[in-house]
């Protein structure tokens, strides 16, 4: 497929030079996306249809035993055996089977004669391969998984969903993935979808969905193949509109960047909240108190009320010279007008253009009326006259939405009229800078601030819009963040990730409903995945002795691992101890996370550096040579370990603004693991543990 598109000639087919670049980039990119991935199967599931898709079905004790008449060989070892178990059942190509039988993959494959050798899937006769089980076998004979290791084919399972005779069993293959060593960026999970995940992934787009997820049920991975599903379902749509993922911080988008690429999607963007509203420069930190009510949903009334200050009613008349006659708009006519703007409540700046045509044609309705008979370029004209632009920057002058911010965190007088009845006297003292800077460019901005302009800035003029916005790690966005994000999908969808347990910031969300009404997607539909597939059992049971305490109500995530994973609650006296913890779970294959409170890492760095042990820092890809990560507990969210090691939980809680949070960032913390988890501590664990 690749040496055909390399093989086109488009010098005869194209118009033009412009043309030919254009297509030439798609030329280009559909090379890109054919590109083979040594250790990526293009194939990983196989199903056999009791019926070719649409035709009639027999009644389902008819189906089981045409499902036993078809039943392959037995489970192959290696991948010799394989091959010979496909073609005892396949026969010569063309048998009979062949119209009911697909193999699903990654992405469509077709050979020399376009006939299709693998289903994407994302296709919906791939569904049943996801959703297919013995209540509702979806007349599906035969599904097997296969098994890879390093991109070879080395095993495969078969389940004969219509037969009585053969037992439901938990997939062996499936197991193997989830205990799979973690090295290097996140992977897809196009192979081990599960029923529940497979219903979100291929909602419509016309939706917004919320996905509830605790620690381990692939709530991420979720939203990541839910676009690459709407890509495919949607792509003209979406490829007018654009896609983009929202992500906590960069490397958390770091971690994650590969897993659309490998499902064959190379055009989304990924971009934090920060990203999205870097209309200034951010140099300042607030203090907690200022970046919640920064935060809170009331601020968006009082930037409202700022902006629409600076409209003036005008209190004289406008006097438009075209030639030598003199035409009189009064200032009650004026009024009207810009009543009427003000009343239709459209951006500031909308209508700061639509005023001088709305004077315009009140003086051409003069015009008329003395008998004249001008058009639209008469209309034109009078818009531009002197006059007429005086008037405009008088009634509705210009607004600059960073020095709008500016005045109003620096003007008492200015913040206090804007907000009279929204925020009371000591919120307001808590807004002011107590040295203002003098202009917006030498502001010390903080990140809650640029939101702040980011509003303002769509007061004025309104954020273009894309088809669709995943939006994970949700949980610890402000309501004024959350408003920042949903202005980028106004007229497109969204699909939110994140668990209410996880949330580490003072402006947590505290419902989804809530956060979706923020988004402006108060209709949107909210999901829970309690399933855990990554987190071994022993420890989600110890981190969620803290949810009575974090999220009550929340329900408990239930490990489907059947490895209970290792471990280990140790008392420890010094920095050297740790690293000694880390080099022994090192001797194992996989990758290790070594998580500490953000003021303990310094003092852990020191002590790695002086045995002698490399480390790399979150979103650093590990390697064969160094697979440990040093990890600040503030930046451990979204991230996964085969092995952590946990230094002193006690740090981690009180490394936090108030008892919550830090219940919360521990939460985290204690949920990384995907093989074992090694908690050393010298100080006494919080008693929410015990």
């Amino acid at each position: 497929m690749r040496e055909d598109v390399e093989a086109l000639d488009i010098r005869d087919v194209t118009a033009n030079w412009v043309n030919a670049e254009v297509l030439g980039r798609q030329i280009d990119e559909r090379i890109k996306a054919l590109a083979d991935l040594s250790d990526t199967p293009l194939f990983f599931g196989r199903l056999d249809f009791l019926h070719a898709p649409g035709a009639d079905r027999p009644e389902n004790a008819q189906g089981a035993e045409r499902a036993r008449d078809a039943e392959p060989a037995e489970p192959a070892e290696d991948v010799e055996d394989v091959e010979d178990a496909e073609d005892a059942e396949d026969g010569r190509p063309g048998a009979g089977a062949v119209d009911r039988r697909f193999y699903i993959g990654r992405r469509h494959v077709h050979d020399a004669d376009g006939d299709p050798m693998v289903i994407d899937w994302r296709a919906p006769v791939s569904q049943a391969f996801y959703r297919g089980s013995r209540k509702d076998p979806m007349d599906i004979g035969l599904r097997r998984r296969f098994g890879y290791t390093g991109g070879e084919l080395t095993a495969y399972e078969d389940e004969h969903l219509t037969d009585p005779a053969e037992a439901e069993t938990t997939s062996r293959l499936l197991q193997q993935e989830i205990e799979k060593p973690r090295v290097g960026p996140m992977r897809d999970i196009v192979a081990t979808i599960q029923p529940e995940q497979d219903e979100i992934v291929r909602a419509g787009l016309g939706g917004t969905v919320c996905v509830q997820g605790g620690p381990g049920t692939g709530k991420t991975a979720v939203g990541l193949h839910r676009v690459a599903y709407l890509l495919y379902a949607y792509r003209d749509r979406l490829a007018r509109t654009g896609t983009l993922v929202v992500g906590p911080n960069r490397s958390f988008l770091h971690y994650i960047e590969q897993v659309l690429p490998a499902l064959g999607e190379l055009e989304v963007k990924q971009a934090t909240v920060d990203d999205l509203v870097a209309h200034v420069e951010v140099r300042g930190v607030d203090e907690p108190a200022t970046a919640l009510l920064k935060g809170d949903v009331r601020m968006a009334e009082v930037l409202r009320r700022a902006v629409r200050s600076h409209v003036t009613l005008p209190d004289e008349a406008v006097v438009v010279v075209r030639g030598s006659r003199r035409w009189r708009v009064p200032a009650y006519e004026l009024e009207e007008i810009v009543q009427e703007l003000l009343a239709r409540d459209i951006r500031y700046g909308a209508a700061r253009e639509a005023l001088p045509q709305r004077i315009a044609h009140a003086v051409l309705v003069r015009m008329e009326q003395s008998g004249e008979a001008p058009d639209d370029r008469v209309q034109d004209a009078v818009a531009r006259n002197a006059a007429v632009k005086a008037a405009v920057k008088a009634i509705w002058p210009p607004v600059d939405p960073a020095k709008l911010v500016l005045r109003l965190l620096s003007d008492p007088e200015f913040l206090a009229a804007q907000s009279e009845g929204v925020l009371d006297e000591d919120e307001r003292k808590l807004l002011l800078w107590t040295r203002p800077a003098r202009s917006a460019r030498s502001a010390k901005w903080s990140a809650a601030d640029a939101v702040l302009i980011d509003e303002a800035a769509d007061l004025v003029r309104r954020t273009p819009s894309l088809g669709h916005v995943v939006l994970d790690e949700a949980q610890d966005l402000s309501p004024m963040q959350y408003r920042a994000v949903g202005r980028r999908c106004t007229t497109g969808s969204a699909t939110v990730l994140g668990d209410l347990a996880q949330g580490t910031t003072p402006w947590a969300t505290r419902t989804w409903e809530e956060a979706l009404r923020h988004l402006g997607k108060p209709d949107g539909v909210i999901e829970e995945l309690t399933a855990g597939f990554r987190v071994p059992t022993d420890v989600i049971t110890y981190a969620s002795r803290l949810l009575p305490h974090i999220a009550p109500g929340l329900t408990p995530v239930a490990s489907v691992r059947e490895n209970p994973g290792f471990f280990e609650i140790r008392r420890v006296d010094a920095a050297e101890a740790v690293v000694a913890a880390c080099g022994e779970l090192l001797r194992n294959e996989g990758s290790v996370g070594l998580i500490a409170a953000d003021a303990r890492v310094p003092v852990l760095a020191e002590a790695l550096a002086a045995a002698g042990v490399g480390y790399l820092s979150p979103g650093e890809e590990t390697t064969v040579s160094t697979r440990l990560t040093l990890v600040p507990a503030s930046l451990a969210k979204g991230l996964e370990y085969d092995y952590v090691v946990l230094d002193e939980p006690a740090a981690v809680v009180d490394g936090e603004p108030d008892e919550r949070t830090g219940l919360r960032r521990l939460y985290v913390a204690l949920t990384r693991a995907v093989s074992g988890l090694l908690v050393t501590h010298t100080a006494p664990l919080p008693p929410h543990l015990a």
